[in-house]
């Protein structure tokens, strides 16, 4: 999620509360599962497997939708209560297992009284009626208002401002989309189509993933868009969604997903989802985001008067996504660096191919900066939390270009070869799975043919930048750089 304008960087994220209906349950509590920059989102004692979301839109982007919320778990540990994130929602009703259920609400925690106490190994059914909200202010995240409808940025811990979920990415699961909407209108959701069913003045779109999925990368979008279909590396279905007075301006950038697909391919390996695409909305939120097979732009990113070298590398980091933070999450959110470090290594990559500047170059400005970036967001694999009511802060500098000059000094250290074969390995083993930084680290050290252990704890959690492999000239200590329209980059 490549950060694109100085206002969404000083945005504050004001925390939604939850509005929950007729609840019973005494002292409910929120839980977590302990994530060191979020720690109470997540929840302990079930794995989701599968969710159903069915959201009813009426037409007006700022009113409620109706939704319902299908939950299909497996129980990992004795339970009691049933804690879920949920927040910026109204809750009509909860069944458990086809069971009407107590709720409260405290902080953003859905609790739910189960009817018994329920055990380890048990499969879990949850329904919730609710209400989707919207309103309010679009920096908390969640829905994002365009200028004709509605679209997702739940990066990165925004989801359950739209549905109640196991809110971390830890947890990934398979998602069904049912989308209602006025019939003049177009839905759109992650994964494939898999029915539209026309009722009157309505039409109901449904979507399916074929692979876990990560709450924070689930995408909705309503608007009067077009959908946009080509083929990708063998016959990959590709389909980008813009709005449909724009698509003929936005065509000439579309065209270029499946060479860009190429490219990557050609680095790390096959795609790993079954369609990929565009989600152009016509909304300012600051940032593109790689929402898994259909990445979130603004149209501004293509009408701007970017360079164009600039806009298609913004476009490989995203697609870069769907391998590095898509197929292979994060298992914590302190492991963010592996999702934007890798993203930025490939859009710098491809910049230098494509008419930007070196890598090297990049890498050498970085490092100058690194120390800088490490005392104002921590070391690359241990930020800083972010600031109170700013959770976009979490997304500093430290985590793209000085987390993309980790995986450089690494290259530099074991060779390119040896490099090559981790880059593709590590996407293949942890394959719609999450990872954590240790497991980058030993499998590195099993490509590098020694322990590598000393070199990241260094690279990654020092508060110095450690000297660079190769480059023994290179110093620190620069002011921080300018994006290309004068603003700080991110």
């Amino acid at each position: 999620m490549p950060l694109t304008s100085r206002r969404r960087r000083a945005a504050l994220l004001a925390a939604a509360s939850l509005a929950l209906v007729a609840a019973v349950l005494p002292d409910p509590e929120p839980l977590g599962i302990g994530d060191r920059l979020f720690p109470e989102l997540g929840n302990p004692g079930y794995d989701v497997l599968a969710y159903d979301i069915a959201l009813a839109y009426g037409g007006d982007n700022t009113k409620p939708l109706n939704a319902v919320t299908k939950i299909t778990a497996r129980v990992t540990e004795p339970l009691d209560r049933i804690n879920l994130d949920f927040a910026k929602g109204r809750v009509r009703s909860v069944e458990v297992d086809g069971v009407a259920a107590d709720f409260a609400g405290k902080h953003e925690d859905l609790i739910v009284q189960p009817p018994r106490r329920l055990r380890p190994g048990a499969p879990l059914h949850i329904t919730v009626r609710h209400t989707s909200d919207p309103a309010g202010d679009p920096d908390d995240g969640g829905w994002v208002r365009t200028t004709d409808g509605l679209a997702l940025a739940n990066q990165a811990d925004a989801a359950h401002r739209v549905f109640p979920a196991d809110d971390h990415p830890s947890d990934k699961a398979y998602f069904t989309f049912r989308i209602t909407a006025p019939a003049k209108l177009t839905a759109v959701a992650n994964g494939l189509p898999a029915g539209r069913t026309r009722h009157g003045a309505t039409t109901t779109w449904t979507y399916r993933t074929e692979h876990p999925m990560a709450t924070e990368l689930a995408q909705v979008s309503i608007g009067r868009s077009t959908v946009l279909e080509r083929s990708g590396p063998r016959g990959l279905p590709l389909r980008d969604v813009v709005p449909t007075a724009d698509r003929t301006e936005l065509e000439p950038w579309l065209v270029k997903t499946p060479d860009q697909m190429t490219w990557m391919e050609r680095q790390v390996g096959r795609y790993p989802f079954e369609t990929y695409g565009l989600l152009i909305a016509d909304a300012e939120t600051g940032f593109e985001l790689e929402t898994q097979t259909l990445s979130l732009f603004e149209k501004s990113l293509f009408t701007g008067g970017y360079p164009e070298w600039y806009v298609d590398s913004v476009m490989v980091h995203e697609l870069a996504h769907q391998w590095f933070g898509d197929s292979v999450s994060p298992a914590a959110w302190s492991d963010l660096w592996l999702n934007e470090g890798h993203a930025t290594w490939y859009e710098a990559r491809y910049a230098q191919e494509h008419g930007g500047g070196t890598l090297e170059r990049r890498m050498r400005e970085a490092y100058a900066r690194s120390d800088g970036w490490r005392a104002d967001g921590g070391p690359p694999a241990y930020p800083h939390a972010p600031a109170p009511g700013q959770k976009i802060s979490l997304f500093r500098p430290v985590v793209y270009d000085g987390s993309a000059l980790v995986l450089y000094a690494l290259r530099q250290e074991i060779g390119e070869a040896a490099f090559d074969r981790l880059e593709r390995l590590w996407v293949r083993l942890h394959r719609d799975g999450s990872a954590t930084t240790a497991d980058f680290v030993r499998l590195a050290s099993t490509m590098a043919g020694r322990d590598l252990g000393d070199f990241f704890d260094g690279w990654l959690y020092a508060e110095k930048t450690p000297p660079m492999p190769g480059h023994p000239d290179w110093r620190g200590g620069a002011e921080a750089p300018q994006a290309l329209d004068g603003s700080e980059t991110a």
